[in-house]
């Protein structure tokens, strides 16, 4: 049962990440059409938090089903998860709030949301790599 858990948390990581690397094509949603950029953050921004809670929470049912203990890798997962959640949503907030309609605003916010992909998806495969590398006792953190 455990396996299980644990195999739905990694599947869950890989789409994630799928889904981050999907999300580059983002900016350019609706180039002529500023709104359209912000309907597609919208949509982008709801995914994203519906895919990283299943992984928190799947990460937590595994956490508590084999009594593994708040370890310094665990603690790492949560507060990479919590920086994830606060750009996310900084960056929600900063393209619905921005003019879109002023041509250098709408080319700033678009390469501040490549950037910030960019970040979130180094993050991921930091988490996922350093989560190899541990299960393989390369490194270890316990």
């Amino acid at each position: 049962m455990l396996e299980q858990i644990l195999l739905t948390h990694s599947l869950l990581v890989k789409v994630f990440l799928g889904f981050l690397v999907g999300g580059l094509l983002i900016p350019f949603v609706g180039i002529k059409n500023p709104n359209g950029f912000r309907k597609a953050n919208f949509i982008y921004t709801m995914i994203f938090q519906a895919l990283i809670a299943m992984i928190a929470f799947v990460g937590i049912v595994a956490l508590v089903m084999g009594g593994f203990g708040m370890t310094l890798s665990i603690i790492l997962m949560i507060a990479i998860w919590a920086a994830m959640m606060y750009i996310e949503i900084r960056k929600y907030k900063l393209i619905k709030i921005g003019n879109l309609q002023n041509e250098q605003t709408n080319k700033l916010l678009r390469g501040a949301f490549l950037k910030i992909s960019a970040v979130q998806i180094l993050l991921v495969i930091f988490m996922v790599i350093f989560k190899v590398m541990e299960v393989k006792g390369v490194i270890s953190l316990s």
